[in-house]
């Protein structure tokens, strides 16, 4: 227990710490219209906490849940197909590159044009965020699965499924998990532009909304509130990925 608390508690709380006392010293040295103190920022959490704000965060993540699962769902399945069939791989590798630098932010104004205002216009461009980096990493992952355990596997006498659910399944997981984790970021980076242009509920919105207004305190309330989340997900994210890679590895 004392082991936990030198190595995980402290260093965070003094980071935590030093920040706040970095955010003070600075809200006295530029003007608090632009970078306001913490008693400010306190006073607009307590308000928006009593108003719609938890409803702006689980909206948000609701849709990028929702596209980042839809995301690494084609992502897997694409990438399966083109790591296994050389033919798919010719077909699909040049694709995937050209959309894979497209950025998601650029694609805001299409999907508004498709789909208007909204949930739909928002878990698309998600999906687009995500879908592309999922698939080059399980690609990847599938593509270089050591053919001497696929053979080894066959020898034993392991049917195709028996070889892609205790060889291929499991060397390609961390290549995936790795992808799903890197798409989740840009899921996070991704949701705000959308919420600001396409959407009229969500942190993107309620930062767009307090930009108009010059409530540089809910500004920051956004931000914090995005931070938090996104660092949240990547724990549990990073938890489930050390649990499933660990279950996987014992099984292959």
């Amino acid at each position: 227990m004392k082991r936990i608390l030198l190595d995980r508690v402290l260093p965070y709380t003094l980071t935590v710490v030093l920040l706040l006392s970095l955010w003070e010293m600075g809200s006295r040295m530029i003007n608090p219209l632009f970078f306001p103190p913490l008693e400010t920022v306190g006073e607009s959490f307590v308000r928006m906490a009593t108003g719609d704000l938890w409803a702006q965060v689980l909206v948000s993540l609701l849709r990028i849940w929702t596209g980042f699962l839809l995301g690494s769902m084609l992502g897997v399945l694409v990438g399966i197909l083109m790591g296994g069939l050389p033919l798919a791989r010719g077909m699909l590798y040049s694709v995937v590159e050209f959309f894979r630098f497209i950025p998601p932010i650029a694609m805001i104004v299409l999907a508004v044009s498709w789909f208007g205002t909204g949930d739909v216009a928002t878990i698309f461009l998600i999906v687009f965020a995500t879908v592309f980096i999922v698939t080059i990493n399980t690609e990847d992952g599938v593509y270089h699965v050591t053919r001497n355990r696929v053979r080894a596997a066959e020898s034993l006498g392991a049917n195709t499924g028996q070889v892609f659910r205790l060889v291929i399944f499991p060397s390609t997981l961390p290549h995936a998990l790795t992808g799903m984790r890197v798409a989740m970021g840009n899921a996070f980076s991704t949701i705000i532009a959308a919420e600001m242009i396409a959407a009229d509920f969500g942190l993107g919105f309620m930062l767009q909304q307090a930009r108009v207004f010059l409530k540089t305190g809910d500004i920051f309330v956004g931000l914090v509130a995005l931070g938090l989340l996104g660092f949240a997900t990547d724990r549990i994210f990073r938890i489930l990925i050390d649990r499933c890679g660990g279950e996987y590895a014992r099984v292959a």
